[in-house]
């Protein structure tokens, strides 16, 4: 990694967010996973600075990521000031604060107060002086939202955030929340959703309704969580799979709906000389409404694996056609069982 771009940028497919000026890269890369305290911090770092060399711009956090919260923040925020400062103008940093973070009344939700603490513990822990894109991460029911709107517009006005998005708003929340950031000079740009082959919600109206606002989509868990890969094609699951290993995919999620999915799909991917990951990957990319795809990974080479699906050709009719015949036999599975 040197001063010069070195490469990262050439055939760069960039989007642009809804209707901001910034662009994203097609996929980003998200800490979620891997970069708590018992993750190794080697590993961490050639993740972050070969997602960089790669042209991968844009790298999405939480207040809570870990574990434990914080903890994926300060990671990523050494990092940033021993490998990635002399290039911050280059980069999108994001993060967001909506869940459970500290105890009390104050440590989670969508009120000023815990929106605008959080951020300032955020930069803390990230050692920056603003954030890119400054996300409320879930909608509060206790909050007015008239107030989390003054909280992201107020972090704006303030320079802690250059931009403001949402997270896991259903439709018409959404764009309620667009109107009253919109009149309050703070656009909302981007909204972050789950999105995938296996998670397909976001096709029911959310996107449709998001692109003419003027907001981009992020997606988020592409791959379902790692479900979505030929690692679970296989008889028996891996012992370094994250379902082996981790909580938040429990094996039950595996059913033999599921499995006749991965291998319907996995059909459509060999024909195209592809992995499955790297098919799901494009299947989202696929609809112009999403601004990028946010992966997360575990070594350099699951990164490589899926780098190479965004400048991979597009998905033909017939193609989309056979993955949609696999969804749909996935989707009556599930309503007879």
């Amino acid at each position: 990694m040197t001063n010069e771009a070195g490469g990262r940028y050439d055939g760069g497919r960039f989007r642009r967010c809804g209707a901001s000026g910034l662009s994203l890269p097609p996929v980003s890369l998200g800490l979620w996973q891997n970069f708590g305290d018992e993750d190794s911090t080697e590993t961490g770092r050639a993740i972050i600075r070969l997602a960089f060399d790669r042209g991968v711009t844009h790298v999405d956090l939480a207040n809570n990521y870990g574990p434990p919260p914080g903890a994926a923040e300060a990671a990523f925020g050494r990092i940033m000031a021993t490998d990635l400062k002399p290039f911050r103008d280059e980069m999108v940093i994001a993060t967001k604060a909506g869940y459970r973070m500290w105890p009390g009344p104050y440590g989670d939700g969508g009120s000023r107060k815990y929106l605008l603490s959080s951020l300032d513990a955020s930069l803390r822990r990230l050692q920056l002086d603003y954030v890119d894109i400054f996300y409320h991460h879930r909608p509060d029911p206790a909050t007015p939202l008239a107030e989390t709107a003054g909280a992201l517009a107020q972090a704006v006005r303030s320079g802690r955030a250059l931009y403001v998005g949402i997270s896991n708003y259903p439709a018409p929340l959404a764009v309620e929340m667009a109107d009253l950031l919109q009149a309050l000079g703070a656009p909302c740009i981007i909204h972050q959703g789950r999105y995938s082959l296996l998670d397909r919600g976001a096709d029911d109206g959310l996107l449709d309704r998001l692109e003419p606002a003027g907001i981009g989509f992020a997606a988020f868990s592409p791959l379902a969580q790692g479900l979505l890969t030929d690692k679970y094609r296989q008889p028996a699951t891996p012992p370094d799979a994250r379902m082996a290993r981790s909580t938040t995919l429990p094996p039950e999620r595996l059913t033999p709906a599921v499995r006749a999915l991965l291998d319907a799909l996995a059909a459509v991917a060999q024909r195209r000389g592809q992995s499955l990951a790297q098919l799901a990957l494009l299947w989202v990319l696929r609809r112009p409404a999403v601004t990028t795809a946010v992966i997360g990974a575990r070594t350099t080479a699951q990164l490589n694996e899926l780098l190479d699906a965004a400048t991979a050709a597009p998905l033909s009719d017939d193609e989309c056609q056979s993955i949609r015949a696999a969804c749909a036999d996935l989707d009556h599975r599930r309503t007879n069982t």
